[in-house]
């Protein structure tokens, strides 16, 4: 008798509840990544779609084929992963950047910014495409990190659909952008390639935000849109390795739904834009 996905959604028994904690706990203990402090509701919703869509009928059918089938195990890690990005998403956010960090950047004569939680890159060069247009790129060197590698690969390659520009170029515009955002690609069958010149200054790189430690010693981290995919722990855990990867006075973006607030480094920025979830770390220890 088939499953229903009706039936996947409705509320979860303590029997499920102890599979889904055995499969993140499979999956940490033979990978290495560990999504245990996930959101409980983000990542029982990702599991159910992986088990429906699988033909599974529980949890525990799916961690015997996890451990021992390699193509399954990367088809949970892209569905536990966090890929949900555009060119210059919320444009709001780009046009605070240039009013109010921008000036803080040209400060420096070398800026270090790490884009953590990168996905497959669409944010990192509508950020390169900014710098640019402010004058920075030459002397900024951008880390964008994430652990998923195959979001990590096409964040390399720069090459997204191009049925997928049009709602880019009018992000661009409402960003504020100087120029006509075509100027920033190639297209090519189907696709658009972005100009090598914008990856010149980016390093990919990868990073584990909930395993791996301090990413030197940065200006500027953005994370945006990828802490309320944590548990109130985990966050914290993450806010804490920002505050120790910036510089005194250095900014950190967060998400629009996301806050410094509940974490043990609420008093230790001051707030820049509320409204856009910027912050700068305060001078003071």
């Amino acid at each position: 008798m088939a499953i229903s996905v009706k039936e996947h959604i409705d509320p979860v028994s303590e029997s499920e509840l102890i599979e889904i904690e055995l499969f993140l706990q499979a999956i940490h203990m033979k990978f290495g990544y560990d999504f245990r402090n996930y959101g409980k509701a983000h990542i029982r919703r990702r599991i159910r779609h992986r088990m429906v869509a699988s033909g599974f009928s529980s949890v525990s059918e799916m961690t015997h084929k996890l451990l021992y089938d390699s193509f399954f195990y990367q088809e949970v890690l892209q569905d536990l992963s966090i890929t949900v990005t555009e060119m210059f998403r919320d444009p709001e956010f780009y046009k605070a950047v240039r009013n109010e960090v921008v000036p803080f950047l040209k400060t420096y004569p070398f800026v270090k910014i790490w884009h953590a939680g990168c996905a497959t890159g669409e944010e990192v060069y509508s950020m390169a495409i900014l710098l640019l247009e402010e004058g920075l790129l030459n002397r900024v060197q951008i880390y964008a990190t994430d652990f998923n590698q195959i979001a990590l690969q096409k964040a390399k390659e720069g090459i997204y659909p191009i049925e997928k520009i049009r709602e880019y170029t009018f992000n661009y515009q409402k960003s504020a952008g100087k120029s006509s955002f075509s100027e920033y690609y190639n297209a090519l069958y189907g696709s658009v390639k972005m100009n090598e010149s914008l990856k010149k200054n980016i390093v990919f790189a990868d990073h584990n935000l909930v395993t791996d430690g301090v990413f030197g010693e940065m200006h500027l981290v953005i994370c945006r849109n990828v802490l309320i995919y944590f548990d109130r722990d985990l966050q914290n855990k993450v806010i804490n390795l920002f505050y120790e990867s910036l510089i005194p006075g250095g900014m950190l973006c967060l998400g629009s739904k996301e806050s410094l607030l509940f974490t043990d480094k609420a008093t230790a920025f001051d707030t820049i834009s509320e409204k856009e979830k910027i912050y700068r770390r305060k001078f003071i220890k």
